[in-house]
């Protein structure tokens, strides 16, 4: 078992909102790292990362990534820094991953300044915002083997997008 697509992205991308709308039209489960991390903990990403520290979720990610890599037979969404680690990178590798791109404006604007994302929290949610899209940009398309820019496309059209790209065409293009 493997899944049929691999979405990363930074928050904001839509990777759950596409997810969802791809697994329905493949007629294939959807699931999400961090649904599968808060199932297995039975508290919320952002208490984890409150009480646990970053560091620990970050290693209840891998593990539920590589797990979901290996039984999930449908879309899978990823946490957007769990390809920051290297492990996951790895654990990627031959996997149709397809990175959902968003540019600062359209992202934050998805995201909204005011949010429980643990990462975005603090101060300045903008500027976060922007470190972490500069920060995570070069892995994430090193990681994925497709790049869909999302900010000026509805999630249907996203998901038209990750169809053309995924289908055995686009691979034989080198695409």
């Amino acid at each position: 078992m493997s899944p049929v697509a691999v979405l990363i992205g930074p928050p904001g991308a839509g990777k759950s909102t596409v997810g969802e709308l791809l697994a329905e039209r493949l007629g294939v489960p959807f699931t999400d790292s961090d649904s599968i991390i808060e199932a297995d903990q039975g508290r919320a990403i952002s208490d984890i990362f409150l009480s646990d520290g970053e560091a620990a979720f970050r290693v209840m990610e891998r593990e539920a990534v590589a797990r979901a890599l290996a039984e999930h037979d449908g879309v899978l969404a990823l946490g957007g820094g769990a390809p920051m680690t290297e492990g996951v990178r790895a654990d990627l590798e031959g996997h149709p991953v397809v990175f959902l791109a968003v540019g600062l404006a359209a992202g934050v604007r998805r995201v909204g300044l005011s949010t429980a994302r643990p990462l975005l929290a603090g101060v300045n949610p903008r500027a976060t915002f922007s470190a972490l899209l500069q920060e995570r940009l070069p892995v994430y398309r090193a990681a994925a083997r497709h790049e869909i820019a999302t900010d000026h496309l509805e999630p249907a059209a996203v998901v038209d997008a990750v169809l053309a790209a995924l289908s055995p065409e686009a691979d034989r293009a080198g695409r």
